[in-house]
């Protein structure tokens, strides 16, 4: 199974936002969601904190912030097979 990281905030309402938005599309696909608190790791916040939330790929590469970008995620999530409606 793929696992996308979002990097987010207890009280951050855009990382709230961000994770609403991108259930529908993990729910579709063989991706769970990895939620970390950058505020929880020093070196997380000193690298991400002016960008939170931040949704990372597989590879650690950032695939969008502060808004989930639909398109890119789509685009992201087509090279893994889509789980069977079966």
């Amino acid at each position: 199974m793929t696992t996308l990281t979002l990097l987010s905030r207890s009280w951050c309402h855009l990382c709230d936002d961000m994770l609403a938005a991108l259930k529908p599309l993990t729910d579709v696909a063989a991706v769970s969601i990895n939620v970390v608190d950058v505020d929880s790791d020093p070196a997380l916040e000193a690298r991400w904190g002016e960008l939170v939330p931040v949704l990372l790929a597989v590879e650690g590469h950032e695939l969008c912030h502060y808004h989930l970008d639909e398109a890119a995620v789509r685009a992201y999530l087509t090279r893994f097979p889509l789980e069977s409606a079966d």
